[in-house]
């Protein structure tokens, strides 16, 4: 009985390593956005200045 609840253990971590990788990938996509909208921001700045 011992192993069974293990092996859930195991399950349960391997499923969360999976799900952090698309975490990762969301908020690099959404860093990269707010990135791009401040320099264009900027430049729009620079340009009527």
């Amino acid at each position: 009985m011992a192993k069974m609840e293990l092996n859930r253990k195991t399950k349960t971590e391997i499923e969360d390593s999976s799900s952090l990788k698309g975490t990762l990938a969301s908020v690099f996509l959404l860093g990269f956005f707010l990135i791009v909208t401040w320099v264009s921001v900027y430049f729009l700045f620079l340009d009527r200045f």
